[in-house]
């Protein structure tokens, strides 16, 4: 019966296996998967201020190089003059400001899910197999 118990024992994963260290370690993943899904979020939230900044936008006109919008993306024109490219409120400095900050608390989430995840795992306690020795 002991002999039962210990290949039992023996062919149980880390971490499956009760305790503490399963624990830590099932943690650790659970949070480094929420900081991928927060990195995640921040590329796209970032993506979307980038698209918001340089794209044009408005009405297009015609004229013989092509079609194109009236309005230029807020970095390339901070200040536009025609009164139909100020109605746009996302194109708007108040807007990309708040967007921006969106962008960096979704970034900072990130940075440090995966800090806290990388400690985590660190500080698991691991039960010897597979390690190397310090030289």
């Amino acid at each position: 019966m002991a002999a039962d118990e210990t290949a039992l024992e023996a062919s149980t994963p880390a971490d499956t296996a009760p305790g503490p260290a399963g624990k830590a370690g099932r943690d650790a993943r659970r949070i480094e998967a929420w900081s991928v899904v927060w990195m995640l979020l921040a590329l796209a939230i970032w993506g979307w201020f980038v698209f918001l900044m340089l794209s044009d936008y408005g009405p297009e006109v015609s004229s013989y190089q092509g079609t194109q919008a009236v309005c230029r993306g807020p970095l390339i024109e901070p200040s536009p003059q025609d009164r139909v490219c100020r109605g746009d409120e996302l194109r708007q400095w108040p807007a990309l400001l708040g967007i921006l900050a969106l962008a960096f608390v979704a970034t900072v989430a990130a940075a440090a899910t995966m800090v806290y995840a990388k400690v985590l795992s660190r500080l698991a306690p691991n039960d010897g197999a597979g390690t190397r020795p310090q030289a």
